[in-house]
């Protein structure tokens, strides 16, 4: 390995170390209360040392929340195979969600730093100025999904699939906060998985096209 190729190397180990101190203090302190002085504390460097790698938190911050997208993206995108119902691509997303929320912070993280962007709008802005390619295809996929349940007759056809997206990403975020502000054996446990699972229901239940069979779209079963 040439002299060149060692010292990308290293820069990108560098920041990818400085991305997770970042993500740590986050976790732990809360978005609004990290600065450039505690990551760079935490990364061990000093101050101007940390700007030759980021321009400030606002770039730090943007692709922490874009890894975790990333990972959210992976982790679900598999289970949409072609030719599934949009009910059942609920159940996809629903257990993409439930699985990234018990088994990982990157839904945590995801909210916290869209919440930080986008003051007083939990989560979602659909319109196109977002700093996350990744967030946006979660917005997208949901909002595809919904238009599906649409045209399949499940969901109420006169139904705004941009404000049916925004009305139930920010319920998933409004849940993610309370549950980041418990300790971190209470935030996971099945009880509180399940109250959230029976708020995703209601909201979902009035979407519903009237004459359907809610039972039909009961995410208590979907597991």
């Amino acid at each position: 390995m040439g002299i060149t190729e060692r010292k990308e190397r290293e820069k990108t180990e560098r920041r990818r170390a400085i991305l997770n101190c970042a993500r740590e203090l986050i976790l732990v302190q809360g978005i609004e209360r990290v600065s450039m002085d505690d990551i760079a504390r935490r990364a061990e460097l000093s101050k101007a040392t940390l700007y030759l790698y980021f321009t400030g938190k606002e770039e730090i911050f943007n692709e922490i929340c874009e890894d975790a997208a990333r990972s959210f993206m992976e982790s679900f995108l598999p289970f949409l195979q072609n030719g599934i119902t949009g009910v059942e691509a609920l159940k996809c997303f629903w257990n993409g969600y439930v699985d990234q929320f018990g088994n990982s912070d990157e839904i945590i993280i995801i909210f916290r730093v869209r919440n930080h962007f986008y003051p007083g709008q939990p989560f979602v802005s659909l319109q196109k100025q977002s700093k996350s390619s990744h967030v946006d295809s979660i917005l997208e996929v949901m909002k595809n999904i919904i238009n599906q349940c649409k045209d399949e007759g499940v969901f109420d056809p006169n139904l705004d699939s941009e404000m049916a997206t925004r009305l139930l990403l920010s319920m998933f975020s409004i849940s993610v906060d309370n549950a980041a502000r418990m300790p971190t054996g209470i935030k996971k446990t099945t009880m509180l998985l399940e109250e959230m699972k029976k708020t995703f229901q209601v909201v979902l239940n009035g979407f519903a096209k009237e004459g359907f069979d809610r039972s039909c779209l009961n995410i208590l079963d979907m597991q």
